[in-house]
This record gives C-alpha cells, sequence and structure tokens, in this order.
C-alpha cells in the first residue's frame, strides 16, 4: 500500500543490519586533560576499553549552566555512542577537525597552540594521544 506520497509502505521493520555496541565495563581506566581555549578551561575526559582505545568522552566546561556547556554534553553522548557502535577514532577526528566557533584561539596545550573550536581542540588532542590519522597515514 502506497503512502500519501505513493511511495510503497512495508508492513515490517528489517533490524537484522543493526549494529551492536561495544559498550564500557562499568569499571575501566580513563584520561582526564585540563585545557583552556582562549581563557574558557575545561576538563576533557575519554573512558577507555580494555585495549586502551577510547570508548566514551566527557568535556566539563567552567561556565556550567551555560548554552554551550549543554550543546557540548550532548555533543560528547553522541560522539560516545558513535565510537561504540563502530564509527572509526579516525573518521570522528576528521570530521570534527577545524569546526569553527567561538571560543577559539590560543590554547594552554603546547603542543596544540591553536584551535578553532572545543570539537577542534578534542579532535586534534585525540589525534595526539591515540595518533589517529598518523596510524592510518603509516599503514597505507
Amino acid at each position: 500500500m502506497p503512502d500519501r506520497f505513493g511511495y510503497p509502505m512495508s508492513a515490517t521493520i528489517d533490524n537484522r543490519k543493526k549494529s551492536s555496541r561495544r559498550a564500557l565495563p562499568p569499571t575501566h581506566q580513563s584520561v582526564t586533560h585540563k585545557f583552556s581555549i582562549n581563557g574558557h578551561e575545561g576538563y576533557l575526559t575519554i573512558g577507555l576499553f580494555d585495549d586502551g582505545s577510547p570508548g566514551e568522552i566527557f568535556i566539563k566546561m567552567s561556565k556550567e549552566g551555560s548554552t554551550l556547556s549543554g550543546l557540548i554534553q550532548g555533543f560528547c553522548r553522541a560522539f560516545s555512542l558513535a565510537i561504540q557502535y563502530g564509527l572509526p577514532l579516525t573518521d570522528a577526528v576528521e570530521r570534527f577537525r577545524n569546526m569553527r566557533f567561538d571560543p577559539l584561539g590560543i590554547t594552554s596545550n603546547p603542543a596544540i597552540p591553536q584551535a578553532t573550536s572545543i570539537l577542534d581542540y578534542v579532535a586534534q588532542y585525540l589525534d595526539m594521544e591515540f595518533n589517529c590519522l598518523s596510524r592510518e597515514a603509516s599503514a597505507a
């Protein structure tokens, strides 16, 4: 039976292609990193799988309750679920690098002197700590 636009409607939903989630154990290792971008301080916590790869991220900004803080929390949840469902960290790093929005500018990390946003900083940090792009380039 077609829908109101004339497209055929399926009576059943096919769930056979559903991905499985690789959840972190209740107790796991993590790395916490303090950072500052143009005077905006925050903490990045990366929960690790047993093999040492990232399984979740949390970002706590100093201005709690702000719109930015709420949006960052939503990003962290979506990012964590994406990598738990199999998005390669390399792909995530590539997509979030060079995103541009405030705060941006000079950082407190000498290894990452500039960031164009908090998400750009996180992508650069993940790449630096977990060699996402470097490993892929050397494997090619």
